[in-house]
């Protein structure tokens, strides 16, 4: 068989499990998580049309380039932020981009310090320095948020420092309370900026112990997700003073930002901090008991190596990591799904090493149905897969 026909033959493999993932999320009738991307077009039309009422007056006229919903959408933010003012963008990765643009022409300087692992660094196509001039400098690469130490001791002076929280590819961590003070006033020495990438900030009050407003006042300008955590269609926002946030709208037009009409993006954005915001601390703490029984229910099945990072997580997101194959696992959580109705792990497994793998495990409403007996019950069937 030719190079060509091995790549279709591949590629057809590849979409078939996409497929029958998809399938199986939106048929199981037991996931800890259901985002999204479980949803059909009409149901999350349908379920839009049901909840936008109670956020919006739907009778108004639609928005047009920026007006009406969405400028309602940003005085909201800017409220729950305790910040001046909030400009609405399509992404996240353009928002990130204007604000610490508009930040160097401010401190005159075009260095953003930033960890290893940040989403710009490593999801974006190096965005900052291709797109915006910006010169990224990495503080660290170890999985945790810098020190303050490193923010104080870097050898070269930067304009801004960019942290964020959580850090997703070190496992959704965060640092203490006191350490993310101890950082941000490291920065200050520095006559830094500090930007928040706050993505997914909407799930860090339980960890930190502080309302929403105290923790992104510790910034001078924070961005954050509506898709993430609040389940709405698209977007972000960036918050911050009123001067930078009015300069950040002219660079959103320049960016190609400036949409024509975004209110179903605005609505549901809206309703995910009408409905999901509420009820986002409830979904860490339930985390915590899944992450306790995953542990124990693998122990339990003698799988060896079995790690849970963090063992107590930080937001309701974490990391599980396995000695199996990556395709092994996939393989058999799918089936688990087909076969039984649970979709336990229903993340992509990424290979982590030789014969290691690792996923994301999100909680959210429809996992607050599960006991930690039904957790462990789940690792069971899940195990015995890999084995037989």
């Amino acid at each position: 068989m030719s190079d060509a026909a091995d790549q279709v033959e591949v590629q057809s493999a590849e979409e078939q499990l996409r497929e029958r993932r998809r399938n199986a999320a939106r048929v199981a009738r037991r996931v800890l998580w259901r985002g999204g991307l479980s949803g059909t077009i009409r149901q999350r039309l349908a379920s839009l049309a049901e909840a936008a009422p109670e956020v919006y007056d739907v009778d108004e006229s639609a928005d047009i380039y920026g007006n009406g919903v969405v400028t309602a959408l940003e005085e909201r933010v800017a409220t729950v932020l305790g910040k001046e003012a909030a400009a609405f963008f399509p992404t996240g990765t353009m928002a990130q981009q204007v604000a610490l643009r508009c930040w160097a022409g401010r401190t005159g300087n075009q260095m953003v310090a930033l960890h290893a692992l940040a989403h710009p660094e490593v999801h974006e196509r190096h965005a900052f320095a291709q797109v915006s001039g910006l010169r990224p400098v990495r503080l660290t690469s170890e999985p945790r948020l810098p020190t303050a130490e490193e923010v104080r001791d870097f050898e070269e002076p930067y304009g801004a420092l960019m942290l964020e929280l959580p850090l997703r590819d070190a496992g959704f961590v965060l640092p203490t309370w006191e350490e993310l003070t101890e950082i941000v006033e490291a920065a200050r020495e520095r006559d830094a900026v500090v930007h928040f990438d706050g993505a997914r900030l909407w799930e860090t009050t339980v960890h930190f112990g502080r309302p929403l407003d105290e923790i992104a006042g510790l910034a001078d300008s924070v961005y954050v997700s509506f898709y993430k955590s609040l389940d709405g269609f698209a977007g972000a926002a960036l918050a911050g003073p009123k001067t930078l946030v009015e300069e950040a709208k002219t660079w959103r037009h320049r960016y190609g930002g400036m949409a024509f009409q975004q209110f179903p993006t605005a609505l549901s954005a809206l309703v995910g901090l009408e409905r999901e915001l509420p009820r986002l601390p409830e979904y860490v703490r339930h985390a915590r008991v899944v992450a306790a029984a995953l542990r124990e229910g693998f122990a339990e099945a003698g799988v060896a190596w079995a790690r849970v990072h963090p063992e107590e997580p930080h937001t309701h997101q974490f990391q599980v990591w396995l000695p199996y194959d990556a395709d092994m696992l996939i393989e058999a959580a799918v089936r688990q799904a087909e076969e039984t109705g649970t979709y336990l792990f229903t993340g992509y497994w990424d290979r982590g090493g030789p014969g290691l793998a690792l996923a994301e495990v999100t909680v959210g409403a429809s996992g607050l149905e599960w006991t930690a007996d039904d957790v462990k019950a789940a690792v069971a069937d899940f195990v015995a897969r890999l084995s037989g």
